[in-house]
């Protein structure tokens, strides 16, 4: 069994600038770090390569520093990695994304599909959950989304647990597929000291828009449909003002409509 998990390098959320004229995320001098979501989707492919004997693929889209993400996942026990970097996949939106990792993935995979992709159920730079069911759908196989627990038995037929608004639901049925991984399910393992010595000497294999056999007008702006017109960060909050209540009920309701309404 093959398993692909899609790592995102993002930029450490507790500082995030906007550049004002581009509208565009600022990345020089913001520390990079693998998206937190996709560490439980690494785990979960590792917990298949212990349980199954799964090969764990790992697979970045980024610039060559996203290659640090790739080397963590090896570390960790991930068995190969591939960097998709290209400056035509520049400007990519959601939808250009998915389609150049669904390319990357059937590449790397010997142009087959796997029998697993695993995602983190969104990225925390951009929040739009949507780069999962997309490649799932240029791969023209089942999604299954926010996924806690996952069982695969050895006639390649999966059992789901999966978190939703309304309660916990279980999922069955055959893989192929894709699916993004929830934060509750099982805690990320570290990388131990001999797994990080050993990543050191793997091959991080880069994959460009001709290895993976990409239409021009998909990837990169040419295939992003989505413009962003203006980014801006949340206003500060400010200290706030206290009030003491004398227990006049009405007092307490013109305090509470002056602070929302100013």
């Amino acid at each position: 069994m093959r398993v692909v998990v899609c790592l995102k390098q993002v930029p450490d959320a507790t500082n995030v600038r906007i550049n004002p004229e581009t509208n565009t995320l600022m990345r020089e001098g913001v520390e990079a770090i693998l998206n937190p979501f996709d560490e439980y989707a690494l785990e979960q492919a590792l917990a298949l390569k212990d349980r199954a004997g799964a090969r764990v693929v790992a697979i970045s889209m980024g610039p060559p520093q996203a290659k640090a993400v790739l080397r963590d996942a090896l570390a960790r026990g991930a068995d190969d990695a591939f960097l998709v970097s290209s400056r035509a996949f520049g400007g990519a939106d959601t939808l250009a994304t998915s389609y150049t990792l669904a390319k990357a993935i059937t590449a790397a995979c010997g142009g087959e599909t796997p029998d697993l992709v695993l995602f983190g159920k969104q990225a925390i730079d951009g929040d739009t959950a949507q780069v999962g069911p997309g490649v799932s759908e240029f791969l023209d196989v089942p999604l299954v989304t926010y996924v806690r627990e996952l069982a695969v038995d050895a006639n390649a037929s999966f059992r789901a647990v999966t978190v939703m608004d309304d309660g916990e639901h279980v999922v069955e049925g055959a893989l192929p597929a894709v699916m993004t991984v929830v934060k509750e399910s099982a805690a990320p393992r570290f990388a131990s000291l001999a797994g990080a010595l050993a990543a050191r000497a793997k091959e991080i294999v880069v994959l460009d828009e001709k290895a993976i056999g990409a239409d021009a007008a998909l990837i990169g702006l040419n295939g992003s449909p989505t413009k962003v017109v203006r980014i801006f960060p949340p206003p500060a909050k400010g200290g706030g003002e206290k009030a003491t209540w004398n227990g006049d009920a009405a007092a307490l309701a013109r305090i509470v409509k002056e602070a929302i309404h100013g």
